[in-house]
Parts: structure tokens; sequence; C-alpha cells
């Protein structure tokens, strides 16, 4: 068990964990966004409150979603650790290097993830606390759900306003920078470097970092367009 320890406390072990918590994080968002383009339906918000009810109620859901709490925190914590070794070890900010192809995403991931995580602590407490722990959202009732708390209702609110659609695109904009370096360092850090298939990750890598963040954004500007009108 100790050498388990001593290995994820290392330079090595961390950025391992960075690798391994940060793909984890991109299937759960591609997840996240089938969930949420549900508010596109046309049907008052059916297809997205039921979803949620099962994705609160279900156990192994429910297993998942605590795990995915717990790699967001630990994504977070070692990120900040590496960001603030390497700048105590080389002056430098984390995953930084001195040649002329390290972007831009790449030089500041460190400020990037943290306002992901402050993006996220904010997104949370509008949607997921309200909905979890307090009595704000009203009931529903579908055929199948007979009590069903009233998301979609609350989104719905949230994107009438300007400034939460503003923050919101923000956040999406911050997400896509972090993907666009995150995602192919991952498998990078892996060791998954090949000359034949580098480029594709590359390429799948940098499409991801697009159209995720792109697909989330369509939500907010969608309700705030038409939905306000």
């Amino acid at each position: 068990m100790k050498w388990i320890i001593t290995f994820f406390s290392s330079s090595i072990g961390k950025k391992l964990l960075m690798s391994l918590t940060g793909l984890f994080l991109i299937l759960f968002l591609v997840v996240h966004l089938i969930g949420n383009l549900q508010l596109l339906k046309d049907d008052g918000g059916e297809a997205f409150n039921t979803y949620a009810y099962m994705m609160t109620h279900n156990p192994l859901i429910k297993i998942v979603a605590y795990g995915n709490y717990f790699f967001i925190i630990l994504h977070a914590f070692v990120g900040i650790s590496i960001a603030l070794y390497n700048k105590g070890a080389k002056g430098q900010k984390y995953a930084v290097s001195n040649s002329n192809k390290t972007t831009w995403a790449s030089k500041n991931m460190a400020l990037l993830g943290t306002l992901i995580l402050a993006f996220i602590l904010i997104h949370m407490g509008d949607f997921w606390f309200k909905m979890k722990f307090t009595d704000e959202l009203g009931m529903k009732s579908y055929e199948g759900f007979p009590e069903v708390r009233d998301l979609y209702t609350r989104v719905s609110t949230a994107f009438s306003q300007l400034w939460i659609v503003v923050v919101y695109l923000i956040g999406m904009m911050v997400l896509s920078f972090h993907l666009w370096h995150g995602f192919q360092s991952a498998f990078q850090t892996l060791g998954l470097n090949h000359k034949k298939y580098t480029p594709l990750i590359k390429s799948v890598g940098k499409a991801y970092a697009i159209l995720i963040p792109l697909g989330f954004a369509v939500i907010p500007i969608w309700y705030f367009l038409f939905k306000t009108m």
C-alpha cells in the first residue's frame, strides 16, 4: 500500500492520475451532453425531467455519479499540485515548454482547470444543489413517473437571463481550450504514441474539444433566442 501512495505522490504518478481521471471525465462529458440535449425536445420538459430523475434514483448511476464527483476533485487537486511543483521547480506554469510549438492552452492548463472548477461549482449550485437539497423546484407527473422534480423549468428560467447565458458560454470556451491540450496530452502521458496513430488522436481530440463544448453551448443560446421570445 505504501508503494502505491509513494508512486502517486511522484511526478510520474501525478501525471498518470491526471491522464486517467481526465479520460474518465472526457467520457462523462459525452454522456452528460446526451442527457442535456433532451432539453431541445419540444415536450414541455418531460424527456429532460425523467432523465434527471433516473440519473438521481438509479443506484448504479448514483455510484457512477459519486465517482465522477470524486474524480473531478482529484483531477483538480492533482492538477494544482503539479502546477505548484512545476512553478517552484522551474519558475514556469503547468506543462510549459519554451518550444515554439507550445500552445497557449498547454501553458495555462492550471488556470483553465481552476476556471472550469469554479464554473462546475456555480453550475451545480444553481441546478444540482437546488434539485437535491431544496424545495425550490416544483413537481411534475408523467406516465410511469408520478413525482418528478421539475428541473426543466429551472433551466428554462436560468437560460432566459442574458448574464447566465454569457457565463455559461464563457465556461464552454474555457472547457474547449482545456480539452484542446488535455485530450491529446492524456494519451501521450499513458505512452500511447505512435507515428501512425498519434495524428489521428490529435485530430479526434481537436474535434472533440470543439464539438462537445459547442453542443453544450447550443442549448442556452437556443433557449435565450427562441424560448424567451
